[in-house]
């Protein structure tokens, strides 16, 4: 068992993560080669949470904006992250893994209900624990609902997959000098408006003290490499 820098970990997969080069939906080698990554992880000792986004199925703010009422286009959302869920689960369990989904909105003939304690003794029992439907209200994106659960379950890190390396001070696919930021605070991310979260989400980690580190997970064996304390991708934590 290799000794871990952090040893409970919440991991926030985007929706998109979930598509491969598919337009739509989830793409099955993509989401298999995820679940390989997360149970090698967890092998090594950690116990880990998920928290999946939905955007790859549906987005209630872009309804929102096309007229719908944004209440019922963020249920939808909400659903959308349980399929998400659903499929994650299949996956990791199809590879041996022990898995739970809990739900922040009651769906009890699918998956569990969210309960704080319950969803620490999962953890605790070695269970995989996804966090679906967000934090079960409108109006808050799932990156809210990964910084809410992380500082719930006691988590040790939050860790935010992306399609980048990290954080940039400009989008590096349209610049290619942009730079690339090894360590920031949070009042440095919210001063400098470096869109990687949701502001709601930051300062729910930074008023907990919570600690994040922005990578890359289409590399392989990014996850536990930073797990062992290898400086992957962008670290943000504390005050300014």
């Amino acid at each position: 068992m290799s000794q871990l820098a952090y040893r409970r970990i919440l991991l926030k997969l985007s929706g998109e993560a979930l598509m491969g080069d598919e337009d739509y939906g989830i793409d099955p080698k993509v989401i298999h080669r995820l679940a390989e990554e997360i149970i090698e992880a967890q092998a090594a000792g950690a116990e880990i949470a998920l928290v999946i986004g939905g955007g790859n199925i549906f987005r209630g703010a872009g309804l929102a904006a096309g007229g719908m009422d944004r209440v019922t286009g963020d249920q939808m959302g909400m659903l959308a992250t349980v399929i998400n869920a659903l499929a994650m689960q299949d996956a990791l369990e199809k590879l041996g893994a022990k898995v739970r989904v809990m739900s922040a909105i009651k769906i009890n003939d699918v998956c569990e209900d969210y309960i704080r304690r319950r969803a620490i003794r999962h953890l605790e029992k070695g269970r995989i624990t996804i966090f679906a439907a967000g934090t079960g209200n409108p109006f808050f994106t799932t990156d809210s609902g990964a910084a809410l659960r992380s500082i719930e379950i006691g988590a040790d890190l939050l860790l935010k997959a992306t399609k980048v390396d990290g954080v940039y001070d400009s989008d590096p696919k349209k610049n290619p000098d942009a730079t690339r930021f090894d360590r920031l605070t949070y009042d440095e991310v919210i001063g400098r408006n470096l869109q990687v979260m949701d502001t709601a989400a930051f300062a729910l980690c930074r008023d907990s003290d919570m600690p994040l580190r922005i990578f890359d997970m289409d590399q392989p064996g990014q996850l536990l490499r930073i797990l062992e304390g290898e400086p992957i991708g962008t670290l943000v934590q504390g005050r300014g």
